[in-house]
């Protein structure tokens, strides 16, 4: 189910939220809103499920112009970052709760809450409460809650936005795998870039309102429309004037074409990589920037702390002007 988002804005009192705001959303996709916090991410979220009524412009999902539909007939399911369960609920009835309300018969909840259970890995837990589960677990309850009705298309604000980074990394990964298997039209929201960048098939990148750019994970990256996209997606640093990515920046002991001398202030290893980083004059200018490099490559440069060094971009590297 495709989702056209045409010249949508909203506004909350005299603060725009939202600003012509116009996306695309493939049938089949999982597609990530990413940018800072007040962006508009959630805001437009919401504009997709119902909940919020853009001030102009349409939403369109699978043809059909669902801007004045309430919620209940947009065939979406919504996952909050608080799961949003019920308490006094089963694991098992809590799945089961939008299908009860639809009159299932009873035969056919069985299996559809028996097959989402065994799917997110929680069959073992239906006869639990929510709060005899982890964090992660009661997030994969609410995705199968969301999933059981159905839905033509699957929500997500900030999922794993309250769990802590090692249970984040697990669920994403997670999600990928279940989102391979359903096939459900997924947009979620999320202010972080390695999330989006490991999970989604396209970025929308949100700031201010707007959208700032759209595209793979890999166009974004390696060609970002400006210095924010730049900045906001994955480590960068400044040489002459331009913003690189710390990888594409060369370190060299001795000068060649194109460098310019450094002294390196600091060494610091971070696992299996090493961040150089060195300050560069231009004049009577001091400006600091880093490079990223493996250790392998780090021994060899020999590279102590006071040390004259030589950096250059890497061919054809991705760069931006800074401002």
């Amino acid at each position: 189910m495709a989702i056209d988002i045409r010249h949508v804005s909203k506004s909350f009192g005299d603060a725009p939220v939202l600003r012509d705001v116009s996306v695309d959303i493939a049938a089949g996709s999982l597609t990530a809103l990413l940018g800072p916090s007040g962006g508009g991410k959630s805001t437009l979220l919401r504009v997709i499920a119902g909940l919020e009524r853009p001030d102009s412009g349409s939403v369109v999902i699978s043809g059909r112009d669902a801007t004045g539909l309430p919620p209940q007939r947009r065939d979406v399911g919504f996952v909050f970052q608080h799961y949003a369960a019920f308490k006094h609920l089963t694991v098992f009835d809590n799945v089961a709760f939008g299908l009860k309300i639809r009159k299932r018969p009873k035969q056919e909840i069985r299996r559809r809450v028996g097959d989402l259970l065994d799917l997110v890995h929680l069959g073992q837990f239906a006869g639990r409460y929510p709060a005899q589960l982890s964090g992660g677990q009661r997030q994969r309850m609410a995705l199968a809650r969301a999933l059981a009705v159905e839905p033509r298309v699957l929500l997500l604000d900030e999922p794993f936005g309250a769990l802590d980074a090692q249970v984040r990394k697990e669920l994403r990964a997670w999600l990928r795998r279940l989102h391979d298997e359903v096939h459900v039209t997924t947009v979620f929201v999320t202010h972080d870039q390695e999330e989006a960048i490991e999970v989604a098939d396209t970025i929308v990148v949100l700031a201010d309102g707007a959208v700032q750019q759209a595209g793979t994970p890999t166009d974004l990256y390696d060609n970002p429309a400006g210095p924010f996209v730049m900045r906001f997606l994955g480590p960068v640093t400044e040489l002459g004037g331009v913003l690189l990515r710390p990888h594409d920046v060369r370190v060299t002991a001795e000068p060649g074409p194109g460098t310019s001398p450094a002294t390196v202030t600091r060494v610091v290893r971070l696992g299996f990589e090493v961040r150089v980083e060195f300050a560069l004059r231009t004049g009577e200018e001091e400006r600091t920037a880093w490079a990223q490099m493996t250790r392998r490559a780090a021994e060899h440069l020999g590279a102590r702390v006071g040390t004259e060094v030589h950096v250059r971009p890497v061919p054809r590297a991705a760069a931006v002007p800074a401002s």
